[in-house]
């Protein structure tokens, strides 16, 4: 049973977005993976705060959420058509349990349905569907959120699909299997018809046969439409060091074809789920590490974690808060020139909260090796 994102996250249905990101930053801090090295649970809870962040985090996901469940985040999800689409295969069902036997007339209205739900262009769907020329699918395009770590290292997923896809009975054709084919009709078996007279004479491809000339009996799975809504699990790689708002093409995943014509692409607009320690600032990433006192003035070193393990950091003796060491190369791929660029060590200098008079006294000594006023500079 799928778990409520807004329990997973310990927040009311009616939280503002500043409380949601507040609870998903404290939760991930306590089970991010490299504050629980080798603990799975964690692991396992981190995923799925991030998951539910994901989710409520995006006003636009959680209106989806809130109405739809989680089949409202699916990839392949389309949030302007999904009330048509539910529609369209209601009424399709409908029709095919009620008048399955009629002709290919008859489906019209499944074609006008296409046409304005899936974008296909032509006077009430007859050139979409019935033109007999190949025609390459649709491309799709869709949001994809990745975790932050994820987006560094690259990761291959699979996402299902909601969309259209060849009938499995007449495998596009439109005509029930097995059916003998007879010359159309309306056009004798021409495939066009005249639209006008005169001097200049203009014709169409047939509306009835789509320009093959011949008939048969419209296939009793998708009405003469040849097409019918399914799902397809799609396998998909995505590239380390993704960016936010990046699109990655999956080719040959998008609509099918008609009439031979081969798919379009699937077109993937990536969204980076933010991360509890690490920023990003162009190809660099930034992090924040603490340091006591007698490190900042003494120097020592700092086991410190980067996205390809923990390496030893040296802190120069005289570090000032908020001072950046570079490591050079530990940043994020650049998916262009496939140079990476570097991971900056932030040190946050932090003074102990014991207020022992013995403590007190320690920082007095200190206070006396200050060379001059350290806010002498704050001016406004």
């Amino acid at each position: 049973m799928a778990k409520d994102f807004y329990e997973t996250l310990g927040v009311p249905r009616d939280a503002t977005t500043e409380a949601i990101k507040k609870a998903y930053r404290k939760l991930a801090r306590k089970w991010h993976p490299d504050v629980n090295p080798g603990n799975r649970e964690a692991e396992q809870r981190f995923k799925e705060i991030s998951i539910a962040y994901e989710a409520l985090g995006s006003e636009d996901k959680r209106k989806l959420y809130d109405e739809f469940g989680e089949e409202g985040l699916q990839a392949g999800f389309d949030p302007g058509k999904a009330r048509q689409y539910r529609e369209w295969q209601s009424s399709w069902q409908r029709e095919r349990e009620g008048r399955p036997e009629e002709s290919f007339g008859r489906h019209e209205n499944y074609e006008d349905l296409f046409g304005d739900l899936f974008g296909f262009a032509g006077g009430g769907g007859d050139r979409a569907f019935r033109d007999g020329r190949k025609s390459k699918g649709r491309d799709l395009e869709h949001e994809m959120a990745v975790d932050f770590l994820a987006a560094l290292r690259g990761v291959e997923t699979e996402l299902v699909m909601e969309k259209t896809t060849p009938c499995p009975r007449c495998q596009g054709s439109g005509t029930e299997p097995g059916t003998k084919l007879i010359p159309c009709p309306t056009c004798k078996g021409s495939g066009r018809m005249d639209v006008a007279e005169g001097p200049l004479r203009f014709t169409q491809v047939c509306p009835q046969c789509g320009g093959h000339g011949r008939v048969g009996t419209p296939c009793g799975e998708c009405g003469g439409a040849g097409q019918v809504p399914g799902r397809e699990r799609i396998r998909v790689k995505i590239p380390p060091g993704v960016q936010e708002g990046a699109r990655i093409r999956v080719a040959g995943k998008g609509e099918p074809g008609r009439n031979g014509g081969g798919p379009g692409d699937l077109y993937l607009r990536i969204r980076v789920n933010p991360h509890p320690l690490l920023t990003r600032k162009g190809d660099d990433l930034y992090l924040d590490v603490p340091v006591t006192v007698l490190e900042a003035l003494g120097g020592g070193q700092a086991r410190i974690p980067t996205v390809d393990g923990e390496v030893n950091v040296k802190i120069p003796p005289g570090s000032q808060n908020g001072q950046i060491l570079r490591l050079k190369g530990k940043g994020a791929v650049n998916m262009k020139t496939k140079k990476r660029g570097d991971f900056m060590v932030r040190l946050s200098i932090v003074v102990p909260s014991s207020r022992e008079e013995e403590a007190v006294e320690a920082a007095r000594k200190l206070d006396s090796f200050y060379r001059e006023d350290v806010r002498k500079g704050i001016r406004l």
